[in-house]
């Protein structure tokens, strides 16, 4: 695995990290084709807008020549970004000031069947539910107790993701995918505005439907809605878009609106 720690190759960090302690922290996860960073603008906006919003320090420039760097060494794979807000003494008052941390980690693309893009998965309808923090929702921040919680769920191959909802049963996303239904000619996507994690993918292809006069809408979606779509579909930066072809009872077709922001989203990967 390629590691750098504040810019430079570094296998080990200090115990006293707050990211470690408190999970104080930000992260992001990037594709890398080629050597180069895919959607790179689109993280490096969400990872300022959590920065701002956690007041963490945060300097483009420099995160984006070390991304740009990182990609370049390791060719194909994963570049890992995590932003802590640095070495901390016992408590929870963050230091001032705080000296951001940046860690790098460097992996192979993940081996997924080609069967999950192209003919659907499964979905496992998790108990675990997300709770409600509006001050914390969209963000893609370290604390991921629920995500790791809900995986644990299932076991069996026959599942490849797992959906979550809120305390009040309101769909969110999945496990590690953000989600969209079709229905009646329109794409919907839950609002986050409570929990949930605001994906990169999810945002780029919002504007894409958008400029193929696809009409979108980003509002609550209820169990029941989801399960009368037409169609489903779950998407990341990494896999781009996987077609749902079942959940609990019910089962669906990958259908052309799903193939359509499919190939959108393999151009944009590179992959």
């Amino acid at each position: 695995m390629l590691s750098w720690v504040d810019g430079h190759p570094a296998e080990l960090l200090s115990v006293t990290d707050r990211g470690l302690a408190y999970g104080d922290g930000l992260f992001e996860t990037l594709a890398v084709s080629g050597g180069t960073p895919r959607l790179l603008d689109r993280h490096l906006a969400r990872l300022a807008d959590g920065c701002a919003r956690l007041q963490l320090p945060f300097d483009v420039v420099t995160l984006r020549g070390e991304l740009l760097a990182f990609s370049r060494q390791l060719g194909e794979g994963v570049a890992k970004l995590i932003l802590t807000r640095g070495d901390g003494l016992r408590g929870y008052a963050p230091p001032q000031p705080a000296l951001a941390r940046r860690i790098l980690l460097g992996s192979a693309k993940p081996d997924y069947p080609r069967q999950h893009a192209e003919l659907g998965v499964r979905l496992f309808s998790c108990a675990t539910r997300l709770a409600e923090q509006p001050l914390l929702a969209g963000l893609k921040h370290l604390n991921r107790l629920e995500q790791v919680l809900a995986r644990g769920e299932w076991q069996d191959a026959e599942h490849a993701e797992g959906l979550m909802r809120d305390g009040a049963g309101r769909v969110i996303e999945g496990v590690f995918s953000n989600l969209f239904i079709c229905k009646g000619g329109a794409l919907l996507t839950p609002d986050l505005s409570r929990c949930g994690v605001a994906g990169v993918m999810r945002a780029e292809l919002l504007v894409q439907a958008d400029a193929l006069g696809v009409r979108c809408e980003v509002r609550d979606i209820a169990l029941g809605e989801l399960l009368s779509a037409d169609e489903v579909f779950l998407c990341n930066s990494l896999y781009g878009v996987w077609p749902v072809r079942a959940l609990l009872e019910r089962d669906w077709s990958v259908g052309p609106l799903t193939r359509k922001l499919q190939a959108i989203a393999r151009d944009l990967l590179d992959c």
